[in-house]
């Protein structure tokens, strides 16, 4: 393969994930979609978004914003929260005691983020009473209990002993051959009583979430005017079944301080903030307990925001191009000092295409785009560079994400077979109470398919409401010069003469594509049992 273009080269030296780069990288690379005016608030929010839709990237910015007006930014992953043994293995402690060992690691890793934030502050590193309250947390999540019975014994002993002080006498006579000796001791007696106490059991962690909470209010009255800013990353990492019992404790202790804002960068399919526990509700009530979610894939969606999807993506090449002309000076001189997209790709199509085929997925683009540069050597890249990396991408990394999901793989079958090879459209209607199908979420998480648009009406069917989904660009980029290529979104589109590349609009008045874009689920379970 020839050697790649300055350019491309470039193309492949952007990181893929925002925890490979340094903060500052972080912040000067990042495009705003329009999340920040969202997010940026005071108000506790759950920040939701699939994989590559750049969670990790807007909360290391929100962050780097607010330490930049004084404020304490504490980022957490909570993928270094305890160990696999203690939080993954269910057989080696109650859930209960796997519960407290994530909390107190939480607290661990909060109080140690504090600590950084006052070495790197000399207003706090000179405040003595920070200091003290930052103690008083720490002791707060050190306690340790013993869990078992209690033994206690009685017992009595008595002791005889030389005195240390006992006078002797001999006398030594010899009596013909012989000889005599005489000697006088004298002894002293000593009783005592003796109480053992033996506790048997398990020593288990003990978090007392009152003096916690007390703890973090002292300390948020001792930083002032300012605000701490917690943002947890990667929710999912945390087990299913202790989630409920992290949010719980976010909500006792740490909500209702003032002082504290908290951010949570999660999954929404494989959430769990609420459960029922011995009868009892606990958790966090979004909504109630936290402001309204923000959820990325809204933004990002191409079909419907093309213009907003592709200035995005162009600021988002652009920006990462500067920041590798910036940080590599043998390729800078080959970089361009603007835009990137017009001496990288070969027409304005090339990169529309790129943009559909992320499906509103940064790290997806990213991907492509690397693979494509990679296809392309020395040349610009082309339509059909990016198709035919857009269909490695969704073989090698998209598909292999449910090759465990065997009913998954059967549902895409089934929907690529109706959809694609049946009405030759790539969009499909759902009711929204079909849309929380756990198999249809699953391909939704691995993003082979997308949501479109929710709460559509149909002005021939009064009353009912659907959700307009997409099968992935990789999906159906094979069939493109088959027999079954897709002729539109959606069935009886008007496709212009001569437009190979531009997608087509949903025509939301054409009732005709609607009835027949409807997809029953129950007609897959029936013929999938």
């Amino acid at each position: 393969m020839s050697a790649l273009s300055p350019l491309n080269r470039a193309f492949n030296k952007i990181p893929k994930r925002a925890e490979k780069q340094e903060s500052l990288q972080l912040h000067e690379t990042f495009v705003d979609s329009g999340v920040v005016d969202v997010i940026d608030t005071v108000d506790h929010q759950v920040i939701y978004g699939r994989r590559g839709t750049g969670k990790t990237h807007a909360l290391s910015y929100l962050g780097s914003e607010a330490a930049s007006r004084g404020d304490i930014s504490l980022y957490i992953d909570l993928r270094t929260i305890g160990s696999s043994g203690s939080l993954l293995d269910q057989e080696s402690a109650s859930i209960n005691e796997r519960a407290a060992r994530l909390l107190v690691d939480l607290l661990g890793q909060l109080h140690e983020s504090m600590l950084n934030a006052v070495l790197e502050d000399n207003a706090l590193m000179e405040d003595p009473l920070f200091i003290e309250r930052a103690d008083h947390l720490l002791a707060a999540i050190t306690s340790v209990r013993i869990v078992g019975s209690v033994e206690k014994t009685d017992e009595s002993e008595t002791k005889i002993g030389t005195n240390a002080n006992a006078s002797a006498s001999a006398s030594l006579s010899f009596k013909g051959s012989g000889f005599s000796a005489q000697a006088g001791v004298s002894e002293a007696s000593e009783e005592r009583g003796i109480r053992s106490e033996t506790r048997t059991g398990t020593e288990q962690t003990s978090l007392n979430f009152t003096d916690v909470a007390k703890a973090l209010r002292e300390l948020g009255t001792a930083i002032s005017s300012r605000r701490v800013w917690l943002l947890l990353d990667e929710w999912i990492s945390i087990p299913r079944d202790l989630q409920p019992y992290l949010a719980h404790f976010l909500t006792r202790c740490i909500l209702p301080v003032q002082k504290f804002t908290v951010k949570i960068a999660a999954i929404e399919q494989q959430s769990n903030f609420r459960a029922q526990v011995d009868g009892k509700t606990i958790g966090i009530e979004l909504g109630a307990d936290m402001g309204a979610h923000v959820n990325l894939d809204d933004f990002l969606v191409y079909e419907g925001n093309e213009g907003r999807a592709r200035s995005f993506f162009r600021g988002l090449f652009s920006k990462h191009v500067q920041s590798i002309k910036a940080t590599m000076p043998q390729l800078a001189p080959s970089l361009p000092s603007g835009d990137p997209i017009s001496p990288g790709f070969i027409d304005k199509r090339a990169f529309d295409e790129l943009v559909r085929a992320a499906e509103g997925v940064p790290r997806d683009a990213l991907y492509i785009a690397a693979k494509a540069a990679m296809k392309a050597g020395q040349e610009k890249i082309s339509v059909p560079l990016i198709r035919d990396a857009t269909r490695d991408w969704y073989h090698g990394d998209k598909m292999n994400g449910i090759t465990s999901l065997a009913q998954g793989r059967h549902l895409l079958e089934w929907i690529i077979s109706e959809v694609i090879r049946g009405k030759r459209a790539r969009a499909f209607l759902v009711k929204p109470s079909e849309s929380r199908n756990e198999l249809l979420l699953a391909l939704f998480d691995a993003r082979v398919l997308h949501i479109l648009r929710r709460g559509y009406s149909a002005q021939d069917q009064p009353g009912e409401r659907y959700d307009i989904w997409g099968i992935d660009y990789g999906a159906y980029v094979d069939l493109l010069k088959t027999n079954s290529a897709p002729l539109g979104m959606l069935p009886f589109d008007d496709l212009e003469e001569g437009n190979n590349y531009i997608d087509i609009d949903v025509p939301l008045q054409d009732h005709r594509a609607i009835r027949r874009a409807i997809l029953d689920l129950d007609d897959f379970y029936r013929s999938n049992p």
